[in-house]
């Protein structure tokens, strides 16, 4: 059985190879490439964040009764990353390098930092208080479309 944390980890990761793909394709100018690697970063982190914002939050706050605790604060910073994602795919339709990359470095710097707080704090207290529903919390968010 897959623990949580190791779960979404391993998303984490697969996101964050997407969107380094994008990059490698804006910086080189290849616009169509990016277009298409963006498009699929953008996808994998709608994904991600309806996995947390529909199962895994609602039952960690159902747990602990934290509802204005981490999850709060991950859900403004999903908020902060949508803004990113949407100047991103004007950046790529305008094939504007510069303001790319610009971005580009912003959302590396506050994807970082999130990852590193689910990662380090939100995911290990997931593992603690919701162990016993892994399996069933983990075939939810694999299903959200």
């Amino acid at each position: 059985m897959s623990t949580i944390s190791a779960t979404m980890t391993h998303d984490h990761r697969r996101c964050d190879e997407i969107f380094a793909a994008a990059e490698n394709e804006a910086a080189k100018e290849n616009w169509e490439a990016a277009a298409t690697q963006f498009e699929a970063f953008h996808a994998a982190m709608k994904h991600h964040f309806k996995m947390e914002e529909e199962v895994l939050f609602p039952a960690f706050e159902e747990m602990t009764g934290m509802a204005m605790g981490p999850t709060e604060v991950m859900r403004g910073e999903h908020a902060q990353m949508r803004d990113l994602f949407q100047e991103m795919a004007e950046s790529v339709e305008a094939k504007d390098q510069d303001r790319y990359l610009g971005l580009s470095d912003t959302l590396l710097v506050v994807m970082q930092q999130h990852n590193a707080k689910e990662e380090q704090m939100l995911y290990q207290m997931s593992d603690q208080v919701l162990g016993g529903q892994a399996s069933e919390l983990l075939s939810r968010m694999e299903s959200i479309d």
